[in-house]
């Protein structure tokens, strides 16, 4: 902005958003001058550089502004993870399902992991019966983002929420 900028000549574009076309520098910070306004790069990679006469300490401001309520509209997505053996009793199973759909009416997503000791990872297909069976306990909040899959010693599916039809 003003005298940080290097170079000769600048395109012009005056507080109201109209071209005055390619001005040597130091006229272009004049007219900015003259106003009462600061003279700020606004595309710095063009040539010549682009700059707009402008109250930049306002400028910041409505971008501070901007930035602040896009913030407000983001929404984050947690993952929660639910571990079990591949032996697990039908009513932890049912327990835990209520931990998953907790999570997903919060609209987290879910990683649903079977962990396999010893020489249970021999029996994966167990490990993926105890993954279909929860997942037809929470079905209907949940879809399955990614199918159960074998990595290691876990067997891992992952859970998102239902969109809702309004």
């Amino acid at each position: 902005m003003n005298d940080e900028i290097r170079a000769r000549e600048v395109r012009l574009i005056d507080e109201n958003g109209e071209q005055l076309g390619v001005r040597p520098f130091r006229d272009a910070l004049r007219i900015a001058q003259e106003k009462g306004l600061d003279l700020v790069n606004v595309a710095p990679t063009a040539k010549p550089i682009v700059c707009r006469i402008m109250d930049y300490g306002k400028f910041k401001y409505e971008q501070s502004k901007k930035d602040r309520e896009a913030r407000k509209k983001q929404h984050i997505i947690n993952v929660k993870e639910l571990t079990f053996s591949p032996n697990i009793e039908p009513h932890d199973l049912e327990t835990k399902s209520r931990s998953a759909i907790q999570f997903l009416k919060d609209g987290d997503r879910v990683k649903v992991t079977v962990r396999f000791r010893g020489r249970e990872v021999a029996h994966s297909d167990r490990g993926r019966h105890v993954l279909t069976q929860f997942y037809a306990l929470v079905q209907d909040l949940a879809t399955i983002d990614r199918e159960p899959k074998l990595e290691g010693r876990n067997m891992i599916m992952f859970l998102n929420a239902k969109k809702q039809q309004s």
